[in-house]
């Protein structure tokens, strides 16, 4: 039985610009089963961001096509969360407000939209802050508010780029290990663009590396089965297995 929530297919990006035309992504072909949490890692400038931009319906591929459930994706769909690198929560709104924004704008019951709100500020550790603003939170709890808000409006697929890059290395160790406690809560299939090898390794199941294509070469497509059993704990890190396979990952992108 096919288990493919999303796909990608043959997908080329092409950009016009006033030295010529840059290839951002060329020929990218993989699927995503359903649940699963893939990491998808790659150098500067090999379309990571370009990537889940297409993913997402934002931006249409120059050649190619995304299906989610069999269905092509042609624009934003409500299926499809996004969580930034760039804290995304409105400023003039308190973390229940921002929280329960989805569920108000599908224009949800009062009670299911309470229930729903008080559910996710509880799975992301922010009870006693709901009344307080973006401005009042650290840069760990903002983050907190920005998961949340996402899985607050029910997405079937969570597209999560550099969500963490501009954590402190203790907070954003934290942070993984809170979102991993969340993913295992929701089972929700979550695609995790990172350029932190560790990282990767760390959260997901899967890793795809892309290289920037050069010339006729297509882009890079690499899927890497992670071995390691979960719960994924600290310790980890240290595993000979883990540090081989991140030497690993490290040569397949330079390649």
């Amino acid at each position: 039985m096919d288990n493919t929530i999303l796909s990608a297919e043959n997908i080329s990006m092409l950009f016009s610009t006033r030295k010529g035309t840059i290839t951002a992504l060329k020929n990218l072909t993989f699927s995503v089963e359903n649940g699963q949490f893939v990491a998808i890692v790659g150098p500067s400038g090999c379309g990571k961001s370009t990537l889940i931009n297409i993913l997402a319906g934002m931006l249409k591929p120059t050649q190619g096509r995304v299906l989610l459930e069999g269905k092509a994706v042609n624009n934003v769909n409500s299926k499809v969360g996004m969580v930034f690198q760039k804290y995304a929560a409105f400023p003039w709104m308190t973390v229940e407000q921002n929280v329960s924004y989805g569920p108000r704008i599908a224009r949800l019951p009062k009670s299911k939209i309470e229930e729903i709100t008080r559910r996710y500020i509880k799975m992301v550790g922010l009870e006693g802050y709901e009344h307080l603003y973006p401005k009042e939170l650290s840069g760990g709890m903002s983050k907190r508010v920005d998961i949340a808000r996402a899985y607050a409006n029910s997405p079937d697929v969570l597209l999560m780029d550099e969500p963490f890059g501009a954590l402190d290395d203790i907070t954003k160790k934290q942070m993984q290990l809170e979102l991993l406690k969340i993913w295992d809560q929701e089972k929700k299939t979550v695609l995790f663009i990172t350029h932190d090898l560790e990282e990767a390794l760390f959260l997901a199941n899967r890793v795809i590396v892309l290289q920037k294509p050069e010339g006729d070469c297509e882009s890079l497509n690499v899927i890497q089965e992670i071995p390691f059993s979960r719960p994924r704990l600290p310790e980890l890190r240290a595993d000979t297995e883990f540090i081989e396979m991140k030497t690993l990952l490290a040569e397949v992108m330079v390649r």
